[in-house]
This record gives C-alpha cells, sequence and structure tokens, in this order.
C-alpha cells in the first residue's frame, strides 16, 4: 500500500493520482545498443534506467525494462547529404519518445493516420548516439576546434576558427579521385607520382644535354 493512502487529504490523493499518471509517460532516457541493421537503419536498445514498480502487495523492486525493438537511429541530415556512423553494440544512446504512435509515419514515410492511439509508448523511440556516461567520457575533447574523430582520438579531422584543417592519420589518407590544389604543397617526406615510380626528391631525367633544350620525364 501507497503510504499517501493512509493520509485524509485531498491534496494528497490527487497528486498520487497525477504521480502514478506520470510513472506510465515515456519522454527521453539512456540506452545500450543491443544491435544495428544498417539496412533498415534501426536498433534494438537496451533501457539503462531500471523503473521502480510495485507490486499488488505492497513490496516495490527494481525491474529492468524489455528491450526497445527496432528503434530508428536519428543520423544528421538534411538536402541529399547524411553523416553515417557505423553505430555497434554497446554503444550509448539517448531514446526520444514520440508523443502519439509513429508506425504509420515510419512504415510508409508522409502524412498518415495512426494504427494505434498511444502517447508517450516505449514503442515510439527514437536513438539518438552520442551521449556518454561518465566512465566513457572521451578524451582530450577540444575546446578550440571542431573535430571529426575517433573515440580514442589517434584518427581525427580537425577545424579550427582560424582556418586550418588538420589531418591526423596515422596509417594514411586514402584519395579516390583527382585532387586539384589552388595554392603551395608542402612536405616534409617525399612526393611521389606514377603509382609511386617516380620520387620528386631523388628522380632522373634521360636525354640530357648542356644547351637551352628541354630534358624528358622522369625515368626514375
Amino acid at each position: 500500500m501507497d503510504q499517501r493512502e493512509l493520509i485524509g487529504s485531498l491534496e494528497e490523493s490527487i497528486r498520487a493520482a497525477i504521480t502514478g499518471y506520470l510513472a506510465e509517460v515515456w519522454t527521453a532516457m539512456p540506452g545500450i545498443v543491443e544491435s544495428f541493421n544498417p539496412t533498415k537503419m534501426t536498433c534494438v536498445v537496451t533501457v539503462a534506467t531500471k523503473s521502480y514498480v510495485r507490486a499488488k502487495d505492497g513490496t516495490q523492486s527494481w525491474v529492468q525494462l524489455p528491450n526497445l525493438l527496432d528503434v530508428p537511429v536519428i543520423f544528421p541530415s538534411a538536402g541529399l547529404f547524411t553523416l553515417t556512423m557505423p553505430v555497434t553494440a554497446g554503444d550509448e544512446v539517448l531514446v526520444i519518445f514520440a508523443s502519439r504512435c509513429i508506425d504509420g509515419w515510419w512504415q510508409n514515410s508522409g502524412v498518415n493516420n495512426q494504427p494505434e492511439i498511444r502517447f508517450h509508448d516505449l514503442s515510439d523511440g527514437f536513438a539518438l548516439p552520442g551521449i556518454f556516461s561518465q566512465p566513457n567520457v572521451l578524451p582530450s575533447v577540444s575546446t578550440t576546434a571542431a573535430e571529426l574523430r575517433t573515440n580514442d582520438g589517434t584518427c581525427k579531422i580537425s577545424l579550427g576558427s582560424d582556418g586550418t584543417i588538420v589531418i591526423t592519420a596515422p596509417n594514411g589518407v586514402m584519395i579516390n579521385g583527382t585532387l586539384v590544389v589552388t595554392g603551395n604543397i608542402t612536405s616534409d617526406a617525399d612526393v611521389k607520382s606514377g603509382a609511386g615510380s617516380h620520387s620528386l626528391s631523388t628522380h632522373v631525367h634521360g636525354g640530357v644535354q648542356s644547351g637551352s633544350s628541354d630534358t624528358t620525364g622522369p625515368i626514375g
């Protein structure tokens, strides 16, 4: 029995009724990804906050909520562009619950009727990646630049407020396409072309003669 039931107060009774109603209203909660479906762009989420439940006999206990299934993942997206990330089991996410049933929109897109009338339900969540509990906070978060980085910070693209872009890539940068540079290129190591066969530092030219003639292209 709720101890407030023993208090002969209308105000307290109303307060208890409102509290009981709000216990069934879901807004947002942290969760942990169990699995990710890249084809459907959904995930299965374990709710990271247990619910305090009172049984009919008056006993109370912490109860794990059921896993949330087919939760749409929110990626930053607009126009024809989207920033995707490889959502992985164990990632922490914020699950945001819609105020109405989202099934019609999710299955068909556009404006649809609600297949079921429900409010703030556990079935209508969206997973927003990018939250971190204290044991999982990122090391060395920059306070002066915007960064796209690995969590450990070993590989990143950093955009500074002074307009400087710094790419840190221990295993190299691969460009599939033509690179056009308007400006100077400075390198503190060798530069090679022709599938790596021509070194800018050590290549030689054939057909060299004294006079004003041009040399041939590099041969090694």
